[in-house]
């Protein structure tokens, strides 16, 4: 059977329940980044998704469902972003640092539109405890992986003075204020002035494996 009949058949029941959702949740995250938390209704979302307003009842029982939705896919996207980085990187401490480091820069998850919706979701998180168990999982995984994998380069290095608590830390503190640049000067924060910003940060501290413009050494 060729391609284009191949494409003709229409989706099952199955995968139309599922585009349906996902276009619903794409626009959320379009409808959230332009008006923000308190003013996103139902509707804004329907209309954005080119959707009938029952089709968001079918799929979501409430605004809150919907949004608990969209916070796990982008929790998801950003966990699956730098889990590939990593594992491309194979097995060499300084590649798998540099990875991540340039995982939290993709754009597919640092773009104005999707940090504007974390910073959304970060702003209800300490009074909605399942927000905060969303974002809190998402920060404290990659936080283990990050810690580990400073840990082995200052083993590797050696590095006695440095504390991978301390770096890892440190590390998050620096991207977490670069993605806020994003947000709220957009005009002048560029990825690549995040990155080079970062790998100064990471040269200075692992001098023996990286280059200022993010080249590993040796």
């Amino acid at each position: 059977m060729s391609l284009a009949r191949l494409e003709e058949r229409p989706l099952s029941r199955a995968a139309s329940k599922a585009l349906r959702r996902q276009q619903l949740i794409d626009s959320t995250v379009e409808t959230l980044a332009k008006r923000g938390f308190s003013e996103t209704t139902l509707a804004d979302v329907a209309d954005g998704a080119g959707l009938s307003r029952g089709l968001v009842n079918f799929h979501f029982q409430s605004k809150d469902q919907l949004l608990v939705a969209t916070l796990q896919y982008l929790a998801d996207e950003y966990r699956d972003n730098w889990r590939a980085a990593l594992a491309a990187a194979g097995a060499n401490p300084v590649d798998r640092l540099v990875a991540l480091v340039r995982a939290d820069f993709d754009p597919k998850v640092c773009n104005k539109k999707k940090i504007a919706v974390w910073y959304a979701f970060w702003g209800e998180a300490k009074s909605r405890p399942t927000y905060l168990k969303l974002c809190a999982d998402r920060d404290q995984e990659y936080e283990a992986v990050l810690k580990a994998t400073c840990q082995a380069l200052i083993d590797e290095g050696p590095y006695p003075a440095l504390d991978a608590d301390l770096v890892a830390s440190g590390i998050t503190a620096l991207t977490d204020g670069l993605w806020l640049d994003f947000l709220i000067d957009p005009a002048r924060a560029k990825r690549s002035k995040g990155l080079a910003t970062t790998y100064l940060f990471l040269a200075g501290l692992f001098p023996l494996h990286l280059a200022t413009d993010g080249r590993v050494l040796g």
